[in-house]
């Protein structure tokens, strides 16, 4: 019998605090019918295409985790297949904290977040650094921005969900909000230019 997708996060102690909380059953049910996705889907695409940053999780040998943050514009992390994404590791603070964990330990997390309209995705699945393969590294490569590219990172999918809008505080990205800024400082200053010539005595207009 084939495991469900989400046995990689439903442990046997996490089924077992499941089943002691009440809610084994409702996930027992979700394994049973559609369950967690293994290969991008249309949607997901969509919702990867979409997003400017996202987390991702390693950990080493022992078991210490480490979360990075990743940014870039959006679409930043790309679809290569259907079962692997990719994307491209800008030059940084040079700790190397994640390269190290998975030179040691491959197990690999991403979780995205859409804080506008309040949606997360959760990836689970492994990732391996890539050095010196100029191909892979134009596909990940975004041109129009301006950090440099030191190598690929590939992230094979193995399960995937999206989790319910419970406790997400709402958050306008960047190009949403940059936007409605600069408008407003713009009539902001028609204001205060208005104003001084008031002030001065001036008719509008004159």
């Amino acid at each position: 019998m084939n495991r469900p997708a989400s046995d990689i996060a439903f442990t046997s102690s996490v089924k077992a605090i499941q089943s002691s909380k009440g809610s084994r059953s409702q996930y027992s049910r979700m394994e049973q019918g559609s369950g967690w996705q293994t290969k991008v889907t249309p949607d997901l695409a969509v919702f990867l295409s979409d997003r400017d940053m996202f987390y991702l999780g390693t950990a080493n040998q022992s078991g210490q985790p480490y979360i990075q943050y990743r940014g870039g514009n959006p679409g930043f992390l790309k679809v290569l297949d259907e079962t692997t994404l990719g994307f491209a590791d800008f030059a940084g603070n040079r700790q190397f904290i994640s390269l190290g964990n998975l030179a040691e330990n491959s197990q690999a997390f991403l979780f995205l977040m859409d804080y506008l309209n309040r949606r997360r995705v959760k990836i689970w699945g492994s990732a391996r650094v890539i050095e010196d393969d100029p191909e892979l590294i134009k596909q990940v490569r975004d041109t129009t921005y301006s950090a440099r590219v030191e190598r690929a990172i590939l992230f094979s999918i193995e399960a995937w969900d999206m989790n319910c809008p419970q406790h997400i505080h709402p958050r306008l990205p960047q190009k949403e909000v940059l936007p409605l800024i600069h408008s407003l400082q713009e009539e902001n200053r028609l204001l205060k230019e208005k104003m001084a010539r008031f002030e001065k005595g001036i008719e509008p207009g004159h």
